[in-house]
């Protein structure tokens, strides 16, 4: 009897460990850093809405928007042009208008102050905006889906993204302080 238990124990640690297995195969490098990113700046804004005092929200929308710069130029300069040819066009044009979007609203959060009319609701308005944008690139069919099923090393891809992104945040680093 003892053996029977251990044996079924050890199928119960083995089954989500295969699945964690099984997802970081599904996913690669590439993906799997974007996907981080949206966790955490989802995260980031779902924190935002319990916040009250206007200090801590300027020091939190700092990091949001520091995320989003860096992440949006990742995807400008890595991501988007190597996909060219394996995700279609209207796909990759409508993400660059998003972006694009998204730049001008945090813009005009920056120059404004937490307690001004509008801050929160810009940044709310934001937060649904990126969630729109990510959940067209990770849906089945969309921009991710694709991109897994063309030629493009997504892992040497990654690799790129990965350094790319800590050079940004070493630039963009010290701007983000202030």
């Amino acid at each position: 009897m003892a053996a029977a238990a251990k044996s079924s124990s050890k199928t119960k640690t083995a089954k989500p460990r295969k699945s964690t297995r099984r997802t970081g195969r599904r996913d690669p490098l590439a993906i799997t850093l974007l996907k981080k990113d949206h966790r955490e700046v989802e995260a980031m804004f779902d924190e935002y809405e319990q916040l009250e005092k206007d200090a801590d929200k300027l020091a939190l929308f700092n990091q949001i928007a520091l995320a989003l710069k860096v992440h949006t130029q990742i995807e400008e300069e890595v991501l988007y042009p190597e996909s060219r040819g394996e995700v279609e066009d209207d796909l990759i044009d409508e993400a660059y208008v998003e972006h694009d979007g998204a730049k001008k609203l945090i813009a005009e959060i920056e120059a404004m102050k937490p307690g001004q009319e509008f801050y929160d609701a810009k940044v709310k308005v934001l937060g649904e905006y990126i969630k729109h944008h990510v959940k067209e690139e990770e849906q089945p069919g969309g921009f991710f889906a694709q991109a897994k099923k063309g030629d493009e090393d997504l892992e040497a891809m990654g690799e790129r993204m990965k350094a790319r992104k800590e050079e940004l945040m070493a630039e963009y680093g010290g701007k983000a302080v202030n």
